[in-house]
Protein backbone atom coordinates (compact mmCIF):
# COMPACT_ATOMS: atom_id res chain seq x y z
CA UNK A 1 0.00 0.00 0.00
CA UNK A 2 1.23 3.61 -0.91
CA UNK A 3 2.37 5.19 2.30
CA UNK A 4 0.14 9.07 2.75
CA UNK A 5 2.37 11.49 4.19
CA UNK A 6 1.47 11.92 7.87
CA UNK A 7 -0.26 15.11 8.68
CA UNK A 8 2.07 16.11 10.85
CA UNK A 9 4.57 16.64 7.91
CA UNK A 10 1.58 18.76 5.83
CA UNK A 11 0.59 21.07 8.60
CA UNK A 12 1.21 24.46 7.89
CA UNK A 13 2.94 26.54 10.31
CA UNK A 14 6.89 27.77 10.80
CA UNK A 15 8.03 24.09 12.52
CA UNK A 16 6.68 21.92 10.03
CA UNK A 17 8.98 21.00 7.08
CA UNK A 18 8.62 21.77 3.15
CA UNK A 19 7.44 18.81 1.24
CA UNK A 20 9.26 17.43 -1.75
CA UNK A 21 7.84 14.73 -4.20
CA UNK A 22 10.96 13.25 -6.39
CA UNK A 23 10.00 11.22 -9.40
CA UNK A 24 12.54 8.26 -10.23
CA UNK A 25 14.05 8.82 -6.62
CA UNK A 26 15.28 5.28 -6.68
CA UNK A 27 18.38 5.73 -8.01
CA UNK A 28 21.15 8.13 -9.65
CA UNK A 29 20.07 12.17 -9.54
CA UNK A 30 16.72 11.02 -8.00
CA UNK A 31 18.53 8.94 -5.20
CA UNK A 32 20.89 12.24 -4.55
CA UNK A 33 17.91 14.47 -4.87
CA UNK A 34 16.23 12.71 -2.42
CA UNK A 35 18.55 12.56 -0.15
CA UNK A 36 19.78 16.26 -0.77
CA UNK A 37 16.24 18.37 -0.30
CA UNK A 38 16.08 15.92 3.18
CA UNK A 39 19.05 17.55 4.39
CA UNK A 40 18.08 20.86 3.64
CA UNK A 41 15.25 20.21 5.78
CA UNK A 42 12.33 19.04 3.60
CA UNK A 43 9.94 15.95 3.98
CA UNK A 44 10.52 13.84 0.73
CA UNK A 45 8.39 12.00 -0.97
CA UNK A 46 10.14 8.93 -2.91
CA UNK A 47 8.59 8.03 -6.28
CA UNK A 48 9.91 5.30 -8.54
CA UNK A 49 9.28 1.77 -10.01
CA UNK A 50 11.58 -0.39 -8.18
CA UNK A 51 10.52 0.02 -4.36
CA UNK A 52 13.10 -1.75 -2.71
CA UNK A 53 15.53 0.34 -4.22
CA UNK A 54 13.30 3.56 -2.84
CA UNK A 55 13.16 1.76 0.56
CA UNK A 56 17.17 1.80 0.21
CA UNK A 57 17.41 5.13 -0.23
CA UNK A 58 14.49 6.26 2.44
CA UNK A 59 16.40 4.07 4.87
CA UNK A 60 19.62 6.25 4.30
CA UNK A 61 17.90 9.67 4.63
CA UNK A 62 15.97 8.31 8.03
CA UNK A 63 19.79 7.33 9.47
CA UNK A 64 20.80 10.85 8.72
CA UNK A 65 18.28 12.05 10.62
CA UNK A 66 15.58 13.30 7.75
CA UNK A 67 11.70 12.27 7.07
CA UNK A 68 10.61 10.64 3.89
CA UNK A 69 7.72 8.55 2.83
CA UNK A 70 8.14 5.59 0.04
CA UNK A 71 5.17 5.67 -2.97
CA UNK A 72 6.09 3.14 -5.81
CA UNK A 73 4.77 5.23 -8.84
CA UNK A 74 5.27 5.07 -12.65
CA UNK A 75 5.14 7.87 -14.20
CA UNK A 76 4.05 6.98 -17.33
CA UNK A 77 0.84 5.95 -15.55
CA UNK A 78 -1.84 8.38 -15.82
CA UNK A 79 -4.35 6.99 -13.79
CA UNK A 80 -1.58 6.11 -10.92
CA UNK A 81 0.07 9.58 -10.91
CA UNK A 82 -3.78 10.90 -10.25
CA UNK A 83 -4.30 8.45 -7.31
CA UNK A 84 -0.42 9.05 -5.91
CA UNK A 85 -1.65 12.85 -5.81
CA UNK A 86 -4.69 12.40 -3.83
CA UNK A 87 -2.55 10.63 -1.11
CA UNK A 88 -0.45 14.12 -0.70
CA UNK A 89 -2.17 16.92 1.30
CA UNK A 90 0.41 19.21 0.59
CA UNK A 91 3.30 19.76 -2.06
CA UNK A 92 5.51 22.55 -1.70
CA UNK A 93 8.36 21.26 -4.61
CA UNK A 94 8.18 18.95 -7.44
CA UNK A 95 11.28 16.98 -8.70
CA UNK A 96 10.28 16.29 -12.35
CA UNK A 97 13.63 13.63 -12.63
CA UNK A 98 12.39 10.48 -13.80
CA UNK A 99 13.79 9.91 -17.36
CA UNK A 100 16.01 8.17 -19.62
CA UNK A 101 17.84 7.01 -23.07
CA UNK A 102 17.15 4.38 -24.77
CA UNK A 103 19.75 3.63 -27.67
CA UNK A 104 22.37 6.05 -30.35
CA UNK A 105 20.66 4.55 -33.39
CA UNK A 106 21.23 6.84 -35.80
CA UNK A 107 17.42 8.53 -37.49
CA UNK A 108 17.45 5.89 -40.42
CA UNK A 109 17.62 2.73 -38.05
CA UNK A 110 16.19 3.63 -34.81
CA UNK A 111 13.24 1.86 -33.28
CA UNK A 112 10.01 3.83 -33.61
CA UNK A 113 9.18 2.22 -30.02
CA UNK A 114 12.48 3.34 -28.27
CA UNK A 115 11.34 7.04 -29.35
CA UNK A 116 8.09 6.60 -28.28
CA UNK A 117 8.80 4.99 -24.64
CA UNK A 118 11.85 7.79 -24.57
CA UNK A 119 8.67 10.14 -25.03
CA UNK A 120 6.87 8.81 -22.30
CA UNK A 121 8.90 9.19 -19.84
CA UNK A 122 10.60 12.67 -20.59
CA UNK A 123 8.14 13.66 -21.38
CA UNK A 124 4.35 12.67 -20.84
CA UNK A 125 5.36 11.54 -17.43
CA UNK A 126 6.38 15.02 -16.47
CA UNK A 127 3.31 16.37 -17.82
CA UNK A 128 1.59 13.77 -15.73
CA UNK A 129 3.00 14.13 -12.07
CA UNK A 130 2.74 18.14 -12.99
CA UNK A 131 -0.82 18.51 -13.85
CA UNK A 132 -1.80 15.96 -10.97
CA UNK A 133 0.38 18.33 -8.20
CA UNK A 134 -0.13 21.53 -9.91
CA UNK A 135 -3.23 22.37 -7.42
CA UNK A 136 -1.32 21.27 -4.12
CA UNK A 137 1.54 23.88 -5.47
CA UNK A 138 -0.80 26.12 -6.03
CA UNK A 139 -1.87 25.56 -2.63
CA UNK A 140 1.01 25.94 -0.63
CA UNK A 141 1.77 29.64 -1.84
CA UNK A 142 5.25 29.17 -2.97
CA UNK A 143 5.61 26.06 -5.01
CA UNK A 144 8.87 25.34 -7.08
CA UNK A 145 8.39 22.52 -10.05
CA UNK A 146 11.80 21.59 -11.37
CA UNK A 147 12.13 19.54 -14.86
CA UNK A 148 15.84 18.07 -15.28
CA UNK A 149 16.23 18.32 -18.68
CA UNK A 150 19.40 17.45 -20.15
CA UNK A 151 21.96 19.55 -22.70
CA UNK A 152 20.52 16.96 -25.11
CA UNK A 153 17.36 19.30 -24.71
CA UNK A 154 19.62 22.77 -26.18
CA UNK A 155 21.56 20.54 -28.75
CA UNK A 156 21.21 18.16 -31.11
CA UNK A 157 24.06 15.50 -31.69
CA UNK A 158 23.91 12.01 -33.41
CA UNK A 159 23.13 8.61 -32.90
CA UNK A 160 20.79 10.42 -30.01
CA UNK A 161 17.46 11.39 -32.05
CA UNK A 162 14.93 10.04 -29.71
CA UNK A 163 16.63 11.33 -26.43
CA UNK A 164 17.37 14.51 -28.39
CA UNK A 165 13.35 14.75 -29.52
CA UNK A 166 12.49 14.24 -25.69
CA UNK A 167 14.39 16.41 -23.84
CA UNK A 168 13.74 18.89 -26.11
CA UNK A 169 10.29 18.40 -25.70
CA UNK A 170 10.71 18.46 -21.85
CA UNK A 171 12.59 21.93 -22.16
CA UNK A 172 9.58 23.31 -24.55
CA UNK A 173 7.29 22.21 -21.27
CA UNK A 174 9.06 23.71 -18.72
CA UNK A 175 9.67 26.46 -20.70
CA UNK A 176 5.62 26.78 -21.61
CA UNK A 177 4.32 26.15 -18.28
CA UNK A 178 6.51 29.21 -16.76
CA UNK A 179 4.60 31.62 -19.16
CA UNK A 180 1.35 29.87 -17.95
CA UNK A 181 2.18 29.91 -14.38
CA UNK A 182 2.88 33.62 -14.97
CA UNK A 183 1.58 35.87 -12.01
CA UNK A 184 0.72 32.67 -9.70
CA UNK A 185 3.10 31.40 -6.88
CA UNK A 186 5.32 28.70 -8.61
CA UNK A 187 7.77 28.83 -10.43
CA UNK A 188 9.43 26.45 -12.75
CA UNK A 189 12.93 25.92 -13.28
CA UNK A 190 14.63 23.60 -15.48
CA UNK A 191 18.25 22.31 -14.58
CA UNK A 192 20.26 20.80 -18.25
CA UNK A 193 22.80 18.51 -16.98
CA UNK A 194 25.58 17.65 -19.55
CA UNK A 195 27.94 13.94 -18.89
CA UNK A 196 26.62 12.22 -15.42
CA UNK A 197 28.11 9.22 -14.58
CA UNK A 198 25.93 7.77 -12.27
CA UNK A 199 25.33 3.59 -12.04
CA UNK A 200 22.82 2.96 -14.82
CA UNK A 201 22.41 5.90 -17.07
CA UNK A 202 25.01 4.59 -20.27
CA UNK A 203 24.33 0.84 -19.14
CA UNK A 204 20.67 1.19 -19.62
CA UNK A 205 21.03 3.30 -23.11
CA UNK A 206 23.66 0.77 -24.45
CA UNK A 207 21.45 -1.90 -23.34
CA UNK A 208 23.32 -3.21 -21.04
CA UNK A 209 27.01 -3.79 -22.46
CA UNK A 210 29.22 -2.64 -19.70
CA UNK A 211 32.39 -1.94 -21.68
CA UNK A 212 30.59 0.42 -24.36
CA UNK A 213 28.99 2.41 -21.38
CA UNK A 214 32.43 2.54 -19.39
CA UNK A 215 33.50 3.83 -22.75
CA UNK A 216 31.36 6.64 -22.27
CA UNK A 217 33.51 8.51 -19.73
CA UNK A 218 36.49 6.91 -20.95
CA UNK A 219 39.75 9.86 -20.62
CA UNK A 220 37.02 12.31 -18.85
CA UNK A 221 38.72 14.38 -16.24
CA UNK A 222 35.79 14.09 -13.42
CA UNK A 223 32.74 13.62 -15.26
CA UNK A 224 29.62 15.32 -13.05
CA UNK A 225 27.94 12.93 -10.22
CA UNK A 226 24.57 12.55 -9.19
CA UNK A 227 25.62 14.53 -6.28
CA UNK A 228 26.90 17.56 -8.53
CA UNK A 229 23.38 17.85 -9.82
CA UNK A 230 21.64 17.12 -7.06
CA UNK A 231 23.39 20.14 -4.68
CA UNK A 232 22.46 22.28 -7.53
CA UNK A 233 18.70 21.34 -7.34
CA UNK A 234 18.97 21.79 -3.56
CA UNK A 235 19.90 25.21 -4.15
CA UNK A 236 18.38 26.36 -7.05
CA UNK A 237 15.24 25.49 -4.79
CA UNK A 238 15.78 26.40 -1.54
CA UNK A 239 16.65 30.49 -3.17
CA UNK A 240 14.07 32.94 -1.74
CA UNK A 241 11.18 32.72 -3.02
CA UNK A 242 10.52 35.13 -5.70
CA UNK A 243 13.97 34.73 -6.87
CA UNK A 244 13.36 32.33 -10.23
CA UNK A 245 16.30 30.36 -12.03
CA UNK A 246 14.45 29.77 -15.46
CA UNK A 247 17.50 27.39 -16.82
CA UNK A 248 20.97 26.37 -15.17
CA UNK A 249 22.88 24.47 -17.48
CA UNK A 250 25.21 22.62 -15.64
CA UNK A 251 28.45 20.20 -17.03
CA UNK A 252 32.00 19.09 -15.94
CA UNK A 253 34.86 21.47 -16.80
CA UNK A 254 36.01 18.77 -19.35
CA UNK A 255 32.99 19.42 -21.50
CA UNK A 256 32.86 22.48 -22.94
CA UNK A 257 30.07 21.99 -25.21
CA UNK A 258 27.86 19.17 -26.77
CA UNK A 259 30.91 17.82 -29.00
CA UNK A 260 33.67 19.29 -27.07
CA UNK A 261 34.58 16.95 -24.56
CA UNK A 262 38.79 16.78 -23.50
CA UNK A 263 39.63 13.05 -22.69
CA UNK A 264 42.74 12.30 -21.76
CA UNK A 265 44.51 9.70 -24.28
CA UNK A 266 45.03 6.27 -23.10
CA UNK A 267 48.81 5.14 -22.56
CA UNK A 268 50.16 2.68 -25.04
CA UNK A 269 50.75 -0.56 -24.30
CA UNK A 270 54.64 -1.59 -23.90
CA UNK A 271 55.51 -3.97 -27.07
Amino acid sequence: MPHRVPAADVTSGPSRPPVAVVTGAGSGIGAATARGLAAAGHHVVLTGRRKDRLDTVAGEITAAGGTCAVHPLDVTDAAAVRAFARTLERVDVLVNNAGGALGTETVATADPADWAAMFEVNVLGVLHVTQALLPALRASGDGTVVVLSSTAGHTAYEGGGGYVAAKHGAHALAATLRLELCGEPVRVIEIAPGLVRTEEFALNRLRGDAAAAAGVYRGVDRPLTAEDVADTVSWAVTRPAHVNLDLIVVRPRAQAAQHKIHRTPEPRATP
